[in-house]
């Protein structure tokens, strides 16, 4: 977003560059990256760094607030989730996309927002294969606050161990099977941390352990990468294995399953800012938008872009058996901001925002980036396309 960057990048791009890119980001964990990954990071200029900030930080502020917990409670009310929430979560993510008012100044709007984990470590990593193939010009980085390199392991190593000893585990559904998986080697090779596959736990008293190579091991605290809505789906061994979670078991959660359903697109209705656009609950909705081509319906606690439906037509509405479980929010159109050898991309960035014990604040501390030229931004909607998928925001300083 710019210019002069944007062309300078674009003129020394060359694929052997982005090949080494990938394979930099492969050397450790050999085919391990199963999404698209973008020839090029979004550079940022600085007003619209502190326009994402402003933003982020309205929204943190609503998240604290005194009233959350009660207005967000019946967002888990349908599904059975452990005990020990233990009150917010030690992360949260935004995902804004960048737009253009009618002023045509560059804006972020809000899409998405989840107290769930995200490429924590695979995008410290991403940034030092930039930095080495591609030579990212002073003055720009992908942190924020002051963050840098050092401070962000730091302080991602307290968020997700804690500041005890107690052992730490990475819990996932059948984690070597998952697309984010280079994710979690890179955190377990830079935090020490065991990968544990959901059906590996077991429980004796209120103790939950795992068994490796005929090991037993007890969980104190657990680094939870489970999306819980999807435990549903699984098999009728791997459901009863959740459902040990469900007993007042010994331990603590980072982030807590109940946070994955308080703090997401359940939360954007009661959001006031103006990078919100303006989100109903679907069963609140009591006269359908004459203009309803203007809005997008997304099912609550989806991922991924999952069962969003951009182009509504009525009967789609009167097909939807619980509205309770949707939102209807004014559509975002996403700008094509960057220009790309194949064509103009759109872009969204996600914030990552740990929590600070000594602030008692969420701080934006590093991102990740998605670029699209189709109508979805989500790396799977863009699989026959060049300069689109997952990549890196650089920050003007």
């Amino acid at each position: 977003m710019i210019t002069s960057v944007r062309n300078k990048y674009n003129q020394s791009f060359t694929e052997q560059k982005y090949q080494h890119l990938v394979a930099d980001l492969q050397k450790d964990f050999p085919n391990t990256i199963e999404f698209r990954l973008a020839e090029t990071p979004v550079f940022i200029d600085i007003q619209t760094k502190q326009a994402l900030l402003k933003a982020g930080d309205e929204i943190c502020q609503f998240i604290t607030s005194p009233h959350f917990a009660a207005q967000t409670k019946d967002s888990f009310k349908q599904v059975l989730t452990p005990p020990n929430e233990g009150g917010l979560p030690e992360c949260i993510v935004m995902d804004f996309a960048i737009c253009k008012d009618e002023n045509n100044i560059t804006v972020p709007k809000l899409i998405e927002l989840q107290g769930f984990p995200s490429l924590f470590g695979f995008e410290w990593l991403h940034d030092k294969a930039f930095r080495k193939n591609f030579g990212i010009p002073a003055g720009f980085s992908p942190y924020l606050n002051g963050y840098d390199d050092e401070k962000y392991i730091t302080h991602l190593k307290k968020i997700i161990k804690g500041n005890t000893n107690k052992h730490t585990v990475l819990l996932e559904l059948f984690p070597h099977e998952q697309k984010t998986k280079i994710d979690f080697y890179i955190t377990h090779q830079l935090l020490d941390i065991p990968i544990v596959c959901l059906s590996a736990i077991f429980v004796v008293g209120n103790e939950l352990f795992y068994k490796r190579d005929g090991v037993d091991y007890k969980i104190e605290r657990i680094y939870n990468r489970v999306v819980w809505d999807e435990l549903n789906k699984q098999s009728e061994f791997m459901q009863d294995k959740g459902k040990l979670l469900l007993q007042k078991l010994d331990i603590e959660w980072v982030t807590h399953p109940n946070h994955f359903y308080s703090i997401s697109k359940y939360t954007l209705p009661y959001l006031k800012s103006s990078a919100v656009p303006p989100t109903q609950f679907l069963s609140n909705v009591k006269i359908i938008p004459a203009d309803i081509d203007n809005y997008v319906l997304k099912p609550l606690f989806s991922y991924a872009g999952q069962g969003v439906i951009i182009d509504i037509a009525p009967k789609v509405i009167d097909s939807i058996k619980d509205p309770t479980q949707w939102i209807l929010q004014e559509k975002v159109n996403y700008a094509p901001v960057i220009e790309t050898p194949t064509g103009p991309a759109k872009t969204e960035i996600r914030l990552f925002y740990f929590w600070d014990h000594d602030t008692k604040k969420y701080i934006a501390t590093l991102n990740l980036a998605r670029l699209s030229k189709g109508k979805m931004i989500g790396v799977g909607y863009n699989a026959n396309a060049t300069w689109v998928g997952g990549s890196l925001a650089y920050f003007e300083i």
